[in-house]
């Protein structure tokens, strides 16, 4: 094991479960901080890595959330469950759209879109939908105040904006919570919801992505075994306090910060490699 391999795997963990949660896409600050830092890793291992890490980000809302959860809690009354299985059914129909067309499309879009620039390109379309969207929204009043509010068909209606996010810059949460708004949910609705839909979502592309990489002969060593569970671990601790960051924060204000950050970060993205590009 490299310490200086170690440190990289800090940041991107870091990175990884700031990002996972706040509307700005990990996946793309992901790339972008490797484009910097460079894993001395071989690339299918670092592909695996951006998709698994993300699980210690999940394992986070689980952990938090377990007993809203939890259809099977004894402490909850018989209305309290059927309402559990409720939300677990919005959250599967949700998913549906994005699990599907993942898997047909998901090499094509590591072959052609997985660069700085569509990244850049995503952070600033997404930024400017961010603030057009809240501008429109300012003295509406959302019908959706609560996620057990949300009806299923919304639901599957947010699992379609969902499946934007499989372009990377876009942000998953970004996409979901978008999508949520302008479908008439409250910002914390939105957001709540967005959080629920990352679980299986995030299961089933790291169970795949793992599938895929052994059967194409790969295997991890020692030290990159290491890698990925410390990673995990420290997307985690971070996504506790990224989670409370956010739920607090759209209490008391609205997402155009995050689109003026997009914006801006989208634009030092193309001015960076453009320059790298032509110097080269």
């Amino acid at each position: 094991m490299s310490l200086v391999e170690t440190l990289k795997i800090i940041v991107l963990g870091i990175v990884e479960g700031f990002t996972e949660w706040l509307p700005i896409s990990s996946t793309g600050h992901m790339i972008l901080v490797d484009e910097i830092i460079r894993l001395n890793q071989p690339e299918a291992f670092k592909e695996v890595f951006r998709v698994v890490v993300q699980l210690g980000a999940i394992l986070a809302v689980v952990i938090m959330d377990v007993n809203r959860l939890n259809p099977f809690s004894r402490q909850k009354t018989s209305r309290q469950r059927d309402a559990t299985w409720a939300l677990w059914i919005k959250i599967v129909v949700a998913c549906v759209p994005a699990a599907v067309l993942g898997l047909l499309l998901d090499d094509w879009m590591e072959a052609h879109l997985f660069n700085a620039y569509v990244v850049a390109a995503m952070l600033i379309i997404y930024g400017v939908l961010f603030i057009l969207v809240e501008n429109s929204r300012r003295y509406a009043n959302s019908d959706l105040q609560k996620v057990g509010q949300i009806p299923i068909q919304t639901a599957f209606y947010i699992g379609m904006f969902q499946v934007l996010s499989l372009v990377p810059g876009t942000s998953r949460s970004g996409a979901t919570i978008l999508g949520a708004m302008i479908l008439g949910c409250s910002r914390g609705a939105a957001a709540e919801f967005s959080f629920f839909l990352g679980i299986p979502v995030m299961f089933g592309a790291s169970f795949l992505k793992l599938v895929k990489y052994f059967l194409d002969g790969n295997s991890f060593t020692g030290p990159q075994i290491f890698y990925t569970v410390f990673g995990m671990l420290i997307a985690f601790l971070v996504s506790v306090y990224s989670i409370k960051f956010l739920m607090n924060y759209v209490r008391k204000n609205d997402f155009k910060f995050f689109g003026y950050y997009r914006i801006i970060l989208g634009v030092i993205v193309l001015a960076y490699f453009g320059i790298t590009a032509l110097a080269a």
